[in-house]
């Protein structure tokens, strides 16, 4: 059986799994933003083997049965409105949290992506160090919460040569990527109060927004220039032109040994193509979106998971130890 970790509004993890029921495959979605309300969880232990059951009845999700795990877009545990002390409110969620991290490091079967791999890779501050060290092209970046640093940076550069974006965004608090502007320079101050990301400010060609499942590779080009805001192609991605695009031989190789040094077998790959030609790496997010690129551009992307899910269920076997995170 396929297990699905996400949540019933995600439109990404839905669209594979109607792609996997039509491939008659047995799949299920499991949203553990009811854990541990509503979902139970058993682990036991004997001496001859481990037996891991959400359920609290004989109708319950056995992980033995998991061939293949998605660690698409798992949702946090809850904790009990009635539990009213802050500190009984930490406790209780750590503990859940405590329950379900073993349980995935304990699970045997194949993950896209593993949780623990997941996690590191998906830092922007190791994902760039990583890239650099292959050979990939990033822009100069500052990461910093130093004033003096940042100006300093600015400075060089000029503010207009500059973007700034954060780490983190989510859809009640969307931070997209800017370029700095002179009237914020004033506001630099503000950085220690948070690390702050810098870079050079990259001209584009096209945008690039590069899919990898498994061992293949869908690239698109997304003409991000040609809209309104041409820093950051999310927020017009509206009225972009999106086609399938051509990598050079030697940025898909350096982008294949990336995925496999951080351990993913899914990525979604932003770079930025100049008009010399050029590729400047920005960044790969785990559990990036692709239906707008698929869409757009007819790439068959929902199937290659499909595929890669199915694959691995039939052929689980053991997985290896995490790799070392060192070049």
């Amino acid at each position: 059986m396929i297990l699905v970790l996400s949540h019933h509004r995600d439109e990404h993890a839905q669209s594979v799994m109607v792609e996997l029921s039509r491939r008659g495959a047995e799949a299920q979605l499991l949203d553990l933003s009811r854990f541990p309300l509503q979902l139970g969880l058993s682990m036991h232990y004997t001496r001859t083997r481990s037996h891991f059951v959400f359920g609290c009845d004989e109708h319950g999700l056995a992980l033995d049965d998991c061939g293949s795990i998605w660690w698409r877009r798992p949702q946090h545990p809850s904790v009990e409105q009635a539990v009213q002390r802050t500190s009984h409110q930490h406790f209780a969620l750590n503990e859940s949290v405590e329950a379900l991290t073993g349980l995935w490091h304990a699970v045997d079967a194949f993950w896209v992506n593993d949780p623990a791999r997941d996690q590191v890779a998906q830092r922007k501050a190791f994902q760039l160090d990583v890239a650099r060290r292959l050979g990939l092209e990033i822009p100069e970046t500052l990461i910093t919460n130093c004033p003096q640093a940042a100006r300093e940076f600015v400075h060089r550069l000029g503010h207009e040569r500059v973007i700034y974006k954060s780490f983190s965004a989510t859809e009640q608090d969307w931070r997209e990527t800017r370029v700095l502007k002179e009237n914020e320079l004033e506001l630099l101050d503000n950085v220690k109060y948070a690390p702050v990301i810098f870079q050079s400010y990259i001209e584009a060609d096209v945008d690039l927004r590069i899919t990898v499942v498994g061992e293949q590779f869908f690239p698109a080009a997304i003409h991000s220039q040609d809209t309104d805001y041409k820093i950051d192609f999310r927020i017009d991605i509206g009225k972009a032109r999106i086609e399938p695009a051509v990598l050079p031989t030697d940025v898909q190789a350096k982008l294949r040994a990336l995925m496999q040094h951080l351990g993913l077998v899914y990525g979604a790959i932003d770079m930025r193509r100049r008009p010399d030609g050029s590729h400047v790496f920005l960044e790969v997010n785990p559990a990036g979106q692709w239906l707008f690129i698929e869409r757009a551009s007819g790439q068959r992307i929902t199937e290659a998971l499909a595929d890669v899910l199915m694959r691995n269920d039939a052929q689980a076997s053991p997985r290896l130890a995490p790799q070392s995170t060192r070049i």
